[in-house]
């Protein structure tokens, strides 16, 4: 799965959801680049904002969409990473 793809798959992600991409395209393309980094390197799409330990039980929940990403949501505004936020019709 190239970039393009994985923006693609998060764009209808956070539709689904009821959430957007963040609007700053300069860091959305350094997280899929992480992202992709983190396939490669350990076969899943691991959130590049969370420790991967290399076990695949315990990082399970840290592939991206990570677990935690619509508390963090809903009670910071955004996920740990940033690629996900609140609509801003939700902010105003």
């Amino acid at each position: 799965m190239g970039k393009d793809d994985l923006l693609k798959k998060y764009q209808e992600y956070a539709k689904e959801k009821g959430i957007e991409l963040n609007s700053n395209l300069e860091l959305v393309n350094g997280l899929l680049n992480g992202l992709l980094k983190n396939q490669e390197k350990y076969g899943e799409k691991y959130c590049p904002c969370r420790r991967v330990t290399g076990k695949i039980e315990e990082d399970k929940d840290k592939i991206c969409p990570c677990k935690w990403s619509n508390e963090e949501i809903d009670q910071q505004g955004k996920c740990l990473c940033g690629l996900f936020v609140k609509p801003k019709s939700a902010i105003d």
